[in-house]
C-alpha cells in the first residue's frame, strides 16, 4: 500500500510517500526508547503504542481522509480540524485564507496586524508565534549542534536543518505542487512557487508602493528602504546600511584584501 501521509507539526503541513517495507521495530530492553523507526534516521519511542502510531505515517494504515482532497491523517480529530479548511470555517477576513482552527486563524491575523507577542530576554527580538521564538533561541543564542550530516559530517542544531542540509546530497526533492509536475527540497519553496507561478498564498504587499512580494525577508527590506531604516553599521567608519550583505561588501572597503585584478595591469581592486 501506498499513500500520501500528511503531518501537523502547528508550523507547517509535510508529505511524505511510503510503503509497508518502510518501517521496522527493534526492541531493545537495555535502552529507556527501545522502540525504533528505521525511516526516521532512528526515531526512537517509550512504548510500543506510541511507534505503532507513529508507523501509520509510513504504512499508511487506517488513515482518514475525505474526497474533498487527497490528505490522508491518523486521527479522526485531525481530520476534523483540516476539514474546516473546506467548509471556510474560520477564513481570514482580510486575504480570505482558510485556517484549520481559530488558533490557527489567530496565529495568521498576526501577518496582517503586525502583533509579534513573543519576546526574546536575550536579544529582544519579537515574534509572532512561540515555535519561531524557540528556533530563533536554538539558532541565534546557542552554540550546541548535536545533529551531524552522514555524508560531509557537517553539524546542525535541529533535526530540520540537518534534513535540509541532507537534500543536497541524495537530491531528493519530497514537496510536490498540485497544479504542475514541479517537485522542491523544502516546504517554503514550496510555498513560493505556489504564490508565484499559482497565485495561491498570501502577498506581501508595500503599503506604500502597492509592490508584491513573494518572500518576508525581501519585503522587509524593501520597507527598510522606504523608511530609511539601516540596522547594519559598520565599526570602522559611521556608514549604516540596509542589509548584511551591502555591510559585508562595504567592509571590503576597509581590508588590504583584493581579489581582482586588471588583465592590462597589475593594479588591484
Amino acid at each position: 500500500m501506498s499513500c500520501h501521509v500528511v503531518t501537523y507539526t502547528g508550523e507547517s503541513c509535510f508529505e511524505i510517500e511510503a510503503d509497508n517495507n518502510d518501517i521496522t521495530e527493534h526492541p531493545h530492553d537495555d535502552e529507556p526508547t527501545p522502540y525504533v523507526c528505521a525511516m526516521c534516521n532512528n526515531k526512537r519511542f517509550a512504548s510500543k503504542n506510541g511507534s505503532r502510531y507513529h508507523r501509520k505515517i509510513h504504512t499508511g494504515d487506517n488513515l482518514y481522509s475525505r474526497n474533498e482532497c487527497e490528505k490522508c491523517y491518523l486521527f479522526q480529530s485531525n481530520l476534523s480540524h483540516h476539514m474546516n479548511i473546506h467548509r471556510g470555517k474560520y477564513k481570514c477576513t482580510v486575504c480570505g485564507k482558510c485556517c484549520r482552527t481559530s488558533r490557527d486563524l489567530a496565529v495568521h491575523m498576526r501577518v496582517h496586524t503586525g502583533d509579534k507577542p513573543y519576546k526574546c530576554s536575550l536579544c529582544n527580538k519579537r515574534f509572532r508565534q512561540l515555535g519561531h521564538l524557540h528556533l530563533h533561541k536554538r539558532h541565534v543564542h546557542s552554540n550546541i549542534r548535536p545533529y551531524d550530516c552522514p555524508y560531509c559530517g557537517k553539524l546542525f542544531k535541529t533535526i530540520y536543518e540537518l534534513k535540509r542540509h541532507v537534500r543536497t546530497h541524495t537530491g531528493a526533492k519530497p514537496f510536490s505542487c498540485r497544479h504542475c509536475s514541479e517537485r522542491f527540497t523544502s516546504y517554503y519553496k514550496l510555498k513560493i512557487h505556489l504564490l508565484e507561478s499559482h497565485n495561491e498564498g498570501t502577498w506581501f504587499t508595500c503599503h506604500i508602493c502597492q509592490q508584491k512580494f513573494s518572500q518576508i525577508g525581501n519585503f522587509k527590506i524593501h520597507i527598510r528602504r522606504h523608511e530609511g531604516v539601516k540596522p547594519y553599521f559598520c565599526y570602522e567608519c559611521p556608514k549604516r546600511f540596509c542589509t548584511r550583505s551591502e555591510l559585508k561588501s562595504h567592509r571590503l572597503v576597509h581590508s588590504d584584501y583584493k581579489q581582482f585584478s586588471c588583465s592590462s595591469c597589475d593594479k588591484l581592486f
